[in-house]
């Protein structure tokens, strides 16, 4: 009975010399080992081995151990009977890769047959290798797969479930001439109001978008508006410099105008209680106005640079106010005093600023491309929001809700436009992207929310206004202002924010 390919293995690799056992091989299977010694012989000079029980073994050793081992295994070939059809193989390099054997290299090394390329049919035949038995008649071998290897397992790719977009396009309001500068949802969320270039105010029914005032009155373009608390009033600042209020019911435009700034008005934001107007201007000036009287009571050096926003905190106690100086200044009401001063290390240009729902944090919009959430009490940036385009235009954004029904986790977002003419919302805690709402042709220049009913508006330089509607579960499911307060008293600091203070 033969002897077992077990024991001839552990024949080859003891260290003591006997002589090869004699097979009955072929002529050409002995002159294809003859080749495999030469081969080999002429890669690794042998070197003078050491006397001892624990000697190296030297590259002609191994490569004779080999060659009698290629022999050994021809000759079984032999015994077992010519190979089957499908068992036929290129080369011996991609039979070892089939089989799931590791096999030694010239140097003795194991090389796991998942990492081993096959060979090329573009090879020379003087760049094969004596015991490549691949011919030109040949077939070429498999691309080097995975899959050939059995430590590779095929892995379907997870399915996954399509994105969650809750923002659907509701409808677009149409009937501006110029590209639309703001938005403003009223404080019961019925109506929409549009201020745009071609100096016109257009008011529309939230839920059906039906067209029902145009205010014309100013004698150039409008870039602010801002509702009363009550709802019943709307002021706007235009480029003619003059401040005009509203009677939304009728239309009208109250007798007296307010006449003092210097320069192109810019931001307006009315008191919680509705008694003060606050407005900020080309001319670097912060006013304050008794509405009643339409009286000025107090003006306020603010700025080196033209102001960009203004808006009071939910109190009323304070103002914030920001301006093309990088400068974000937080006001005292009462006394005009200037309480706080923030600033990044970039100093960008501040276009746009907000008071969170609980007063606590500023949300700010500079020119660098970034949207920036501020702790005013302690001075720091606690989050820096990116990935819409900003460098040119003066773009708004507002808090907004996310999510809430179909068993998604209900978050506050912020919401921003983009002069790319997308709708960004972030997720206010984590600043992961939520949403990207596409639909405006050019640059979004003022987003507005209502969380109520889950909606947002948007107007841009394509002359539209587009209402953006949540999908919900059911009516009024945890639609309100109490998720963002909640998510916004929870935030944490970002340690790398902290280097980007002054």
């Amino acid at each position: 009975m033969p002897a077992t390919r077990f024991s001839k293995r552990r024949r080859i690799s003891s260290p003591v010399k006997e002589e090869p056992p004699a097979y009955n091989s072929s002529p050409d299977e002995l002159a294809a080992s003859s080749d495999h010694e030469k081969y080999h012989s002429q890669r690794a000079p042998s070197k003078p081995l050491r006397e001892g029980r624990g000697r190296k073994r030297s590259c002609a050793d191994i490569c004779s151990a080999n060659s009698t081992a290629v022999a050994s295994e021809d000759s079984h070939s032999e015994l077992a009977g010519p190979p089957r059809a499908s068992e036929e193989t290129p080369n011996v390099l991609i039979t070892a890769a089939a089989s799931g054997e590791d096999s030694p290299d010239e140097l003795d090394h194991t090389t796991p047959t998942f990492f081993r390329r096959p060979f090329r049919a573009s090879f020379s035949k003087e760049s094969r290798r004596p015991h490549e038995k691949f011919t030109s008649q040949s077939p070429s071998p498999p691309p080097y797969s995975r899959l050939s290897s059995p430590i590779a397992t095929p892995r379907t790719p997870p399915v996954r479930p399509p994105r969650y977009e809750p923002y659907k396009e509701k409808m677009v309001l149409k009937g501006h001439r110029k590209g639309v500068a703001a938005v403003r949802f009223s404080p019961d969320g019925l109506l929409v109001a549009s201020c745009s270039a071609d100096a016109t105010i257009r008011i529309w029914e939230t839920a059906t978008g039906k067209h029902l005032h145009t205010l014309e009155g100013h004698l150039a373009g409008i870039s602010t508006i801002a509702w009363s608390p009550d709802g019943k009033t709307l002021a706007s600042g235009s480029d003619d410099k003059s401040i005009r209020l509203w009677d939304v019911s009728t239309g009208k435009a109250h007798p007296h105008l307010l006449l003092s700034h210097s320069s192109y008005i810019y931001a307006l934001s009315f008191s919680p209680r509705g008694n003060m107007l606050a407005s900020g201007s080309y001319d670097e000036a912060l006013f304050l106005w008794d509405v009643r009287t339409t009286r000025l009571m107090r003006s306020l050096p603010a700025h080196s640079d033209p102001i960009g926003g203004v808006d009071f905190v939910r109190d009323g106690t304070l103002i914030v106010s920001c301006a093309g100086d990088g400068l974000i200044r937080v006001w005292d009401t009462a006394t005009g005093q200037c309480l706080r001063t923030l600033v990044h290390e970039d100093n960008a240009a501040v276009t746009g600023v907000r008071f969170s729902p609980n007063g606590k944090f500023v949300l700010a919009w500079t020119l660098d491309g970034c949207v920036r959430l501020w702790n005013y009490v302690e001075g720091r940036c606690v989050k820096t929001y990116q990935g819409h385009t900003n460098s040119k235009y003066s773009i708004g954004g507002a808090f907004g809700v996310y999510g809430g029904e179909d068993g998604v986790e209900q978050r506050a977002c912020v919401v921003s436009g983009s002069e790319d003419g997308s709708i960004l919302c972030w997720d206010v805690q984590s600043k992961e992207i939520l949403q990207i709402i596409q639909g405006h042709q050019g640059v979004v220049l003022g987003v507005d929310t209502l969380n109520q009913e889950g909606l947002i508006a948007s107007g841009g330089v394509d002359k539209t206004v587009r209402v953006w509607e949540r999908e919900r579960e059911r009516e009024g499911a945890g639609d309100s202002g109490d998720a963002v307060d909640a998510a916004i008293s929870t935030l944490k600091v970002d340690e790398q924010e902290a280097d980007g203070m002054a």
